[in-house]
């Protein structure tokens, strides 16, 4: 049973403590994206939906509503603009002419590709004060706690 994980209760101090690390970390990151978004075109909210098609492919727009959190009326609008903009396009399925997927552009992606290379920088200026074994176990830990929240 050495391979069994056990649940653990928690210090409610240490789980505060927590929070609050992770949430003024995920508001920096935020605040770092917004500086390095304004040197584009594009909107904090297109950025968010232009990261799902790199990562995802194709989707119709109500799967990335979902993905969003966002009213399909609203995720629609965003679309319209960002196809204005010529970087995402909207194409009909081959098979189902009634379902219509939109369809990251080259411009879309090249902009997509540039502001995660940048705050993917600013990352790793943030990490050159952490020696290889504590990014490693950052890593590790991050990825479980991720695929621990995913579960519920």
């Amino acid at each position: 049973m050495a391979d069994e994980i056990r649940s653990i209760e928690h210090n409610q101090e240490d789980v505060a403590f927590l929070e609050k690390e992770l949430r003024h970390i995920s508001g920096i990151i935020k605040q770092r994206g917004r500086q390095i978004l304004n040197a584009y075109t594009i909107t904090p909210p297109q950025f968010v939906a232009l990261q799902w098609l790199l990562e995802l492919g194709d989707m119709t727009i109500g799967d990335l509503s979902n993905k969003m959190y966002l009213a399909f009326s609203t995720t629609t609008d965003l679309i319209d603009r960002m196809e204005r903009s010529e970087l995402v396009q909207r194409i009909r399925d081959e098979q189902d002419r009634r379902v219509v997927r939109i369809h990251l552009l080259a411009e879309g992606e090249r902009i997509i590709e540039e502001v995660i290379d940048k705050r993917q920088q600013y990352l790793k200026e943030i990490l050159g004060q952490f020696d290889e074994i504590q990014v490693e176990n950052l890593s590790i830990l991050l990825e479980k706690l991720h695929q621990e929240m995913k579960k519920n």
